[in-house]
């Protein structure tokens, strides 16, 4: 009998295997695909674009080992409503993740988890990742506060936020604390608990309702909270109107655009028609998550730099091992691109290939308008390893 059971679980965990999905590469994986999680950043790499998070699973936070992630190379992280990288982001910030299955195991840059226990996914590859307010802004919806208590230098505010059955993010009403630690943001001021207190927005002592106020649709930034295991959280951030929260967003906008001109766009290489002698056309899908304004640097007739990278975008030196061309065309594909692609493909002419211009294989790519300069060592391939550990630290 007993060996039955265990000839059907063997068979069970067959189907299971086979029905598996995996990012394959030169291919945007189906979002239906993905796995959605919630979780607060705990620790980051932001070099080679991993971290961990502890996650919320159930309905409540295990007491569990934070679940190690990393990005895809056309993984898209958001932050304030406007593109980010990991480095911008506070340790602590409850984050939102769509995830999937390593695409190889066996290179995978984090711990490959071969069964799911104690509610721990298997998905560990971010194909997105954002925080609150870029979820917010992205669905169209906002808080709404209908009551702040204040008792000394403390308090909280009871705030409510609709989402639909299976919807990402947190729904319900919650009890959000908040100190003199919380920054809180109306129009373009930056204001305390105290400053709030002082012009009577708030009461200085007890409760207040804001039912009333007409407008009372804010944002959170979230963070870690002593009573996390019961669904409690802390304001970090407050974002009081519209004006505000559009303020943040443009600023963590120029932060990307800045980041992106002296890095170089990430792609990866679709085909390669080669010449005669040496020279040769390179096909490449630029990546999505970007600032338009970057993407529209790209035209036609414009000459410009390609250089080899790594899937954690990482490069060599790239502004010295870079290949010189031209743009030969910008093509964007009809209607919505897949989630990691931006839909843009360009034609890239040079006078000589790299190993690493084949078909599947990853690039960044800039126009000369952009910034020719050496990035930061520890940013580069075989730069400062031992700063940022190998992927063998997990084995242990």
């Amino acid at each position: 009998m007993i060996r039955i059971i265990l000839c059907l679980l063997a068979l069970i965990g067959i189907g299971r295997a086979a029905e598996d999905f995996r990012p394959q590469s030169g291919k945007f994986p189906p979002i239906a695909e993905a796995k959605s999680h919630r979780g607060e950043l705990v620790f980051i790499d932001h070099v080679n674009r991993r971290g961990g998070l502890r996650l919320h699973i159930d309905g409540f936070y295990r007491e569990i080992a934070p679940h190690a992630f990393a990005m895809l190379p056309y993984g898209m992280i958001y932050y304030r409503g406007a593109p980010a990288e990991l480095r911008d982001i506070p340790i602590g910030t409850v984050m939102y993740g769509r995830f999937y299955l390593p695409p190889d195991p066996e290179t995978s840059a984090v711990p490959v988890i071969k069964r799911a226990k104690l509610g721990v996914p298997r998905e560990n590859h971010a194909i997105l990742l954002e925080d609150g307010p870029s979820l917010c802004l992205r669905e169209g919806k906002a808080w709404k506060v209908a009551e702040v208590e204040i008792n000394g230098s403390e308090g909280h505010l009871i705030a409510g936020l609709e989402r639909e059955d299976g919807g990402e993010g947190l729904g319900g009403v919650h009890k959000i604390s908040i100190d003199r630690s919380t920054r809180i943001w109306r129009g373009r001021e930056l204001l305390g608990l105290d400053d709030l207190i002082a012009d009577g927005t708030w009461p200085r002592s007890g409760k207040k309702s804001l039912k009333t106020q007409p407008a009372n649709a804010i944002y959170f930034g979230l963070t870690w909270h002593p009573r996390y295991l019961y669904q409690q959280f802390h304001a970090a951030d407050l974002w009081l109107d519209d004006t505000a929260m559009k303020v943040a967003t443009e600023r963590q906008r120029q932060v990307h655009i800045r980041h992106i001109r002296h890095r170089w766009l990430p792609a990866w290489v679709d085909a390669v028609d080669y010449g005669k002698f040496g020279d040769a056309t390179v096909t490449v899908t630029l990546f999505g998550g970007m600032d338009e304004s970057l993407y529209a640097d790209f035209k036609p007739g414009v000459n410009g730099q390609m250089c080899a990278s790594e899937n954690t975008l990482r490069t060599y030196w790239q502004n010295h091992d870079g290949m010189e061309g031209k743009i030969e065309s910008v093509e964007r594909i009809k209607g919505e691109p897949p989630l990691g692609s931006s839909g843009i493909q360009i034609k890239f002419s040079m006078n000589l290939v790299l190993e690493g211009f084949r078909p599947g294989r990853i690039v960044r790519i800039r126009p000369n308008a952009w910034p020719k300069v050496k990035p930061p060592r520890e940013e580069q391939i075989n730069g400062l390893n031992e700063r940022w550990p190998s992927p063998d630290m997990f084995t242990k």
